[in-house]
């Protein structure tokens, strides 16, 4: 089939466009241009690529019926992060596709309540980011009930792998805090170490859309979580990075206000996301309707990144 990619140069797309050359498919990438993928594959010689500043042509109302001019059987979304643009690109794609899959987040069920987190549980999110893709999920799914719009959506958990920084086992995205595990230091976690992180390796989250894609009759008009099938408390994780460096953690823990005392203001920002939603959600549907399994566990999803941070030379031994 003839698949256009949005943000094709992104996360996912460094894993998600090989796999789909790789099956055989006309591959249309997408994207702004100004980035190369994490990974460097031979698939990319293969695809065809097209520069769009997705928000400059969503303003002139020219985006949608560019993307419709692709002519893709299929087309997956990694991008879209308001309502109005998902209606917008909705509506231009509406009889021009077969198949139409957004990337979304497990950000829309808001903090965890009863765990794991099924798809079908309450939407509660907290901050603008997960209201708008709650938003979008519910308009994407409703057009696929009331009138047939081929709409899955896929939401991943804390997407990792190598080229960037996981979040880190204090709940944010600073290197410093692996480097002091690495290094023995000790480091200070806010109150006990037990909220939770739900990683996924970002090629697990491309084989999701792939399988989705391959799935389509049972895929079309749900959504399916893309996360390793545990979380990590952020104690649990914390020692298990020291030990990846021959140390034994030392932690300290501290109530919330002091705590974030100790970082800056944009590391307490993202921890405070982090940890006021402590996800944990299930992988049961998507096993049970796409036969899907995630290959990582969370540990070794990881490891991978971590061990490209050292060999970067972010993180030093």
């Amino acid at each position: 089939m003839r698949v256009a990619v949005i943000g094709a140069s992104g996360h996912i797309g460094t894993y998600l466009i090989p796999r789909l050359v790789d099956a055989g498919h006309d591959v249309v990438a997408v994207s702004r241009g100004k980035r190369d993928p994490y990974t460097p594959h031979g698939a990319w010689e293969r695809v065809t690529r097209v520069s769009a500043d997705r928000e400059a042509e969503e303003a002139d109302g020219t985006f949608g019926r560019r993307i419709a001019d692709l002519e893709a059987e299929v087309v997956i979304d990694l991008i879209c992060f308001t309502e109005a643009s998902a209606r917008d690109l909705a509506a231009a794609l509406t009889g021009r596709v077969r198949h139409f899959l957004h990337c979304g987040t497990i950000w829309t069920h808001g903090p965890s309540s009863r765990v794991p987190t099924t798809e079908d549980a309450p939407k509660r999110p907290l901050g603008e980011y997960g209201k708008q893709k709650a938003a979008i999920e519910a308009h994407l799914l409703d057009r696929a009930h009331r009138d047939g719009f081929p709409a899955t959506i896929i939401h991943p958990g804390h997407i990792t792998g190598p080229g960037w920084v996981p979040v880190n086992p204090a709940g944010n995205v600073n290197p410093a805090v692996f480097q002091a595990l690495a290094d023995g230091a000790e480091v200070a976690l806010p109150n006990f170490g037990m909220e939770t992180v739900q990683h996924v390796h970002a090629d697990d989250v491309a084989r999701l859309f792939v399988e989705a894609m391959n799935g389509r009759s049972a895929a079309v008009g749900e959504s399916f979580h893309s996360v390793a099938t545990t979380a990590l408390t952020l104690r649990g994780y914390a020692e298990a990075v020291a030990g990846w460096f021959g140390r034994e953690a030392r932690l300290a823990y501290l109530p919330w206000e002091r705590w974030r005392e100790t970082v800056s203001e944009e590391d307490a920002r993202v921890t405070l996301d982090h940890i006021s939603y402590s996800p944990h959600c299930s992988m049961e549907k998507a096993e049970r309707l796409l036969g899907h399994r995630p290959r990582y566990t969370p540990l070794e999803a990881i490891s991978e990144a971590v061990d490209w941070l050292v060999r970067a030379g972010t993180i030093t031994r």
